[in-house]
Order: structure tokens, then C-alpha cells, then sequence
């Protein structure tokens, strides 16, 4: 696949958080571009204080943080046309599970309007943001918090899931893949997420462009799952035909639908 320079740079960035170092000769093996691209995208990125260049590679400017502010400053623009759209599909009296990702985080603003929403969530961020009037009920889940990532994994939170159905799950990912479905960067997360989609009787998928060009480490569910998938720009061609294929509807701002499910709202969760 050839990239533009915004995906390429957008795809080390994302390289840069999930591992906290990356190699150029790695870097440009992956991404199949010459180790004198890789510098010059390195450069460019260490000089908008993104990253911090080491010999042979980059690093993150603090290895140690993976917290939600450092990944709510990635492609924020995306992700507030992503959850404008995500908002806009909901009604009112729907209810939904929504993850604690930065993605999904950026629906919060645009569910004010909403009246009578059951919102499940895992995140104490996310809590804060929601509306407190409209008759929005807000049902959080128990659980070990995190505090880098303001949200709660682990049995409780999952024993709390496994007293719900009926609700609209809608997730994010870390990474994607054709054979290995929706990917998470940690266990604990991927974990939960599943078994919230397990429970769902429809399940969408937020992620902006740069979470087409590679996976993450930990499988959240497969594409059997997934009912629809909302992103900020028209996926590349080879994603378009792998998603139409398993008649999963993908929406994005230049179109606000394509269809390619009877029902999308129908399919069957994992």
C-alpha cells in the first residue's frame, strides 16, 4: 500500500505509543519506503515536539505515558468528526455501551441533545462530560481503576456486563486487522470490550484513517461482530471491498452512509 505523508507520519505515530521505540530500518521494512523517508518523517515529527529522536529510531517524549491525554492529543480533529457522527446516529430512549477510548470520548459533547439515553459506561472521564439532564441514565461500571486512563477493567467491571443486554455497543481499537478483527494495545481493555460486545445486540466500531494501517496486540472480537464502522475519511479500497463483503456499513463525513448491509442495526454480536 502506498501511503501519503500524513498517513505515514500518522502511522509512526501511532508505532511511536504503542511501543514507546521504534527502529527506522523496521520502520521502513513495514511501511515500505526508503530509511531516508523514515528520517525525514522522524525529523519533521521531533521537530513538532511529537517525538524525541534516539540513535537508530524515535521514542516518545515520555516513554512511561500512555495515558489518555497523551492519545486524546492524536488526530483530534478526526476523532471529534467521528463521534459527530456516531452522536447524530443515535436516538432518543436508545441504549448504549461506550467505551473509554479517546474516540468514543468525543461523542460525549454531541449526546446533549439527546433525551432519554441509557449509557453504560467504564470511564469516569466520560461520566463527566455526558449530560445530567433529558432524562439521561447513566449506569458505570465497578472495577479496578486506572488512573492514566481514567477508566475501571477487571471481574467487576465484567460481572457488571454480564447482568446487561439489549444495548448498542460502540467501541474503538487500537488497531485493525483483516484476519485478526479489532485489536487492543493492552489485555485488560481488549478484555472487556469483548465480552461488552458479547452482550450486545449491535455493535459499532469508531476509528479514525490511521487505525486501518496496522494492528495492535490483544483481539477485542472478529468482524463477525461488527454491524458498522464510523470513521473520519473513505477507508483505503482494499478495506471498502473486505468490509462490503461481510456486509458491514461504513459511514464517514464525504457520504454520510454506504450501506452495504439489509439491516446494519440487525447484524448478529460475537
Amino acid at each position: 500500500m502506498k501511503y501519503t505523508t500524513k498517513q505515514r507520519r500518522d502511522l509512526i505515530l501511532r508505532q511511536v505509543l504503542d511501543k514507546t521505540y521504534v527502529k527506522v530500518n523496521e520502520l521502513s521494512e513495514e511501511i515500505g519506503v526508503s530509511e531516508a523517508t523514515i528520517r525525514r518523517d522522524l525529523k519533521n515529527l521531533a521537530q513538532d515536539n511529537q517525538i524525541k529522536l534516539v540513535y537508530g529510531g524515535a521514542e516518545h517524549l515520555r516513554v512511561s505515558d500512555y495515558s489518555f491525554r497523551a492519545k486524546s492529543r492524536r488526530n483530534l480533529d478526526s476523532k471529534k468528526t467521528i463521534g459527530k457522527l456516531a452522536a447524530e446516529l443515535i436516538k432518543d430512549d436508545d441504549q448504549v455501551f461506550i467505551d473509554s477510548g479517546t474516540t468514543c470520548f468525543e461523542m460525549a459533547h454531541f449526546l446533549r441533545q439527546k433525551r432519554g439515553l441509557t449509557i453504560i459506561v467504564n470511564s469516569s472521564r466520560l461520566v463527566l462530560e455526558l449530560p445530567e439532564s433529558n432524562g439521561i441514565n447513566i449506569i458505570t461500571l465497578g472495577g479496578r481503576y486506572r488512573p492514566d486512563r481514567m477508566d475501571t477493567v477487571g471481574p467487576l467491571a465484567t460481572a457488571t456486563l454480564d447482568q446487561l443486554r439489549g444495548y448498542t455497543a460502540i467501541v474503538g481499537a487500537d488497531g485493525l486487522s483483516m484476519d485478526f478483527g479489532l485489536t487492543a494495545s493492552d489485555m485488560e481493555s481488549a478484555f472487556l470490550y469483548r465480552q461488552a460486545v458479547r452482550n450486545a445486540s449491535a455493535t459499532w466500531l469508531l476509528v479514525d484513517h490511521t487505525k486501518f494501517l496496522t494492528p495492535s496486540l490483544f483481539k477485542i472480537v472478529g468482524w463477525d461482530a461488527l454491524s458498522r464502522v464510523i470513521t473520519d475519511a473513505p477507508p483505503p479500497s482494499e478495506w471498502a471491498e473486505f468490509l462490503r463483503g461481510r456486509n458491514i456499513e461504513v459511514v464517514y463525513p464525504s457520504e454520510q452512509a454506504h450501506a452495504v448491509s439489509p439491516d446494519a442495526n440487525e447484524a448478529p454480536a460475537q
